[in-house]
């Protein structure tokens, strides 16, 4: 092996390792964006997503402030929703998919939360007792790294 070639060899190991830790969630991308106050989701508010991703969250250095597991998503969220007027509300964000969704939410206050199974069926369910007004980025993976149709359901109760 000569040293142009070793030399190579480590710049693609360096480079593919950096693309590794990069391709974790980023909340600094936007998905899809919506705008909704705490009394607009007293309705259901209901959204087709393709659910799973390349990127193993267990591999990445987010701190879960809930349930910690393995899941499957993209780096960049599906939705990124600007919520207002939350005080006094509690948010279901809910996930129906043909698979083993997983969740993940990063919310306004940079709180990391993760479901895999709560919602029953082997789908997702996150509920935020006091969500804050701000940035809210959603993310609907797997559980095992399949690739499923679901929706993601966003809805306030008092």
């Amino acid at each position: 092996m000569t040293v142009v070639t070793k030399i190579g060899a480590v710049c693609l190991g360096v480079l593919m390792s950096a693309g590794a830790a990069y391709a974790c969630p980023d909340y600094s991308k936007s998905g899809a964006r919506y705008d909704y106050s705490g009394s607009d989701l007293y309705q259901e508010r209901r959204f087709e997503v393709r659910a799973g991703g390349n990127y193993n969250v267990q591999g990445c250095p987010i701190r879960l402030r809930s349930d910690k597991g393995r899941g499957f998503f993209t780096s960049q969220p599906d939705f990124t929703f600007k919520t207002y007027g939350m005080k006094g509300y509690r948010l279901v964000v809910s996930v129906v998919s043909e698979c083993d969704s997983a969740l993940l939410i990063n919310t306004g206050a940079a709180n990391w939360y993760y479901d895999d199974d709560d919602n029953g069926n082997l789908d997702a369910r996150i509920s935020l007792t006091r969500p804050s007004d701000g940035w809210l980025d959603v993310w609907v993976g797997t559980h095992d790294g399949s690739v499923c149709d679901a929706i993601l359901s966003l809805e306030t109760f008092n």
